[in-house]
């Protein structure tokens, strides 16, 4: 039997981890005709069949579920001290992939970068904004972003932003015709503007507290979106309430184009994490650009 070569096992390790030859084709910048050429070599070379493949999907068979648990993390490792080895050189340099929310984004990450990549010309910064609860691992992101409490406890957790708060808003223009709500149940009275977030499979339920009673409440409304500015825009045109971050419309409820409601019900919650790998080796570039993130309030 024929030594596989490197290269076959991380094509292997692509498609085993997005379970799809298109996905990853994509991330590899290869074809998917060659990618699937590359894999039918490794498996004929090996005499096992790694993947299953159906007309929907692909997953390992129990040879290369056994592949993918052990070649995968020393393969990452044998990444990870590479690019450890940017360290060495004069300049930190390096790409770093982070997956983030949109409010995260906005609000924190590119604050913070928009001041640290000026004086560090060699140091990239891809952020991917998504709503759902990404495996970074699989996905080969270097970090992700999430709120203090949905962190998973096998991660390294570095604080990037201040308690955060909801608020619930409406136009004056609303509110015109619509009387306030004085509890959150009155809500189910109320054109509510929607979130949809891949995570629920179905719209976001608002989410309350006061006094230790936690409330759920599933509004409903004329609009659904799945981002925040969309959600903004809406409720300044006084199509309906929004839920919405306090610093995402704190501007707006200083000059009047929006009125909160039901604040007594939105304490403050853990902050936005920057989340890693606690095997992962910090180069030079990520432990600057972890760095800047770190909130120090």
């Amino acid at each position: 039997m024929s030594r596989p070569a490197v290269n076959d096992l991380i094509a292997f390790l692509a498609v085993a981890r997005a379970q799809s030859f298109t996905k990853a084709a994509a991330r590899l910048g290869v074809s998917q005709s060659a990618l699937s050429h590359t894999i039918r070599g490794l498996e004929e070379r090996l005499g096992l069949r790694l993947l299953t493949r159906t007309t929907r999907s692909v997953s390992p068979t129990e040879a290369g579920q056994r592949l993918l648990l052990t070649i995968g993390p020393r393969l990452d490792e044998i990444e990870a001290e590479l690019a450890a080895l940017s360290a060495f050189r004069e300049k930190p340099a390096g790409t770093i992939r982070i997956n983030a929310g949109e409010h995260a984004a906005d609000s924190i990450l590119w604050p913070a970068l928009e001041k640290l990549l000026p004086d560090y010309p060699d140091i990239n910064v891809e952020i991917i904004v998504d709503y759902g609860l990404t495996d970074i691992v699989a996905e080969r992101y270097d970090a992700g972003v999430r709120l203090g409490e949905q962190v998973a406890k096998d991660m390294i957790a570095v604080r990037i932003g201040p308690d955060m708060r909801m608020a619930v808003v409406g136009a004056p223009a609303y509110f015109e015709r619509r009387p306030k709500p004085a509890t959150p149940q009155d809500l189910t009275d109320h054109n509510c503007i929607n979130l949809r977030l891949p995570t629920y499979g179905s719209v976001y339920a608002w989410e309350f507290e006061r006094d230790g009673h936690e409330l759920k409440v599933r509004v409903e409304g004329q609009l659904t979106f799945n981002n925040i500015a969309l959600r903004l825009n809406a409720a300044l045109a006084g199509a309906g309430l929004a839920y919405l971050p306090e610093d995402a419309v704190q501007a707006h409820l200083t000059n009047g184009r929006l009125v909160r409601v039901l604040e007594d019900w939105c304490p403050p919650f853990p902050g936005y994490h920057l989340y890693y790998p606690s095997r992962r080796h910090a180069s030079a570039a990520f432990a600057l650009v972890v760095d800047a993130l770190r909130y120090r309030g």
